[in-house]
């Protein structure tokens, strides 16, 4: 029975990380301009940060949902960075020369770890994860039993990094039979981020 704390962990984890988002994106990225190898840094964080989350999340559910219904103006300001952020990928051209990097950003394991830290919708997922998940016979708290706990989150962890393992999988099939990726991978990024902005903001200003 104890094991299915590790199956939900795991389950709902997937469900977590299958849309995208900005670790899903970082992921696909690197795999398609540099490599596997890469991203997979990227996705050892994020599973951390994805615990993080979780954890938060279960230690303070309804305060945190309280927050962002009453912080409208948080929620806008992803809402812009996302617009600005796509519009930019999208417009950007492609150059020869390659501009020296941020120290952050040459990081694979910091990148994971921010992106996946730094993603309110992924934290509102978890709180209405464990809503449903406490009104049925799975119980979750932080005073469940250890063993539970760990299961849970390990399963958290599996998941997020399975997902994410995934995303560079079907971008490595990509890479192999689409030739100017870099250009083509900006241009579908930014429509991306654009569409979660816009997305975004119909559910903020029109739902």
């Amino acid at each position: 029975m104890i094991i299915l704390y590790l199956i939900i962990g795991i389950l709902t984890s997937i469900l977590s990380a299958l849309p995208l988002g900005a670790s899903n994106i970082a992921v696909i990225n690197i795999t398609l301009k540099e490599n596997a190898k890469q991203a997979f840094k990227i996705a050892i964080t994020a599973g951390i940060a994805e615990v993080l989350l979780s954890y938060y999340a279960l230690d303070c559910n309804e305060t945190i949902r309280g927050f962002f219904d009453r912080n409208v103006w948080l929620q806008t300001t992803i809402v812009v960075l996302l617009f600005i952020i796509g519009s930019y990928l999208f417009f950007k051209k492609q150059t020869e020369s390659k501009p020296k990097k941020l120290k952050i950003t040459q990081s694979k394991y910091m990148m994971g770890f921010v992106l996946g830290v730094l993603n309110p919708p992924v934290l509102i997922f978890w709180i209405i994860a464990f809503g449903v998940l406490n009104n049925s016979d799975f119980m979750l708290s932080l005073q469940s039993s250890f063993s539970i706990l760990f299961l849970f989150f390990l399963g958290v962890y599996l998941g997020k990094l399975l997902t994410l393992y995934g995303y560079s999988k079907l971008s490595i099939i990509i890479k192999n039979r689409i030739s100017n990726i870099s250009l083509i991978i900006n241009k579908v990024t930014g429509i991306l981020l654009i569409f979660i902005a816009l997305i975004q903001s119909i559910n903020l200003y029109v739902l």
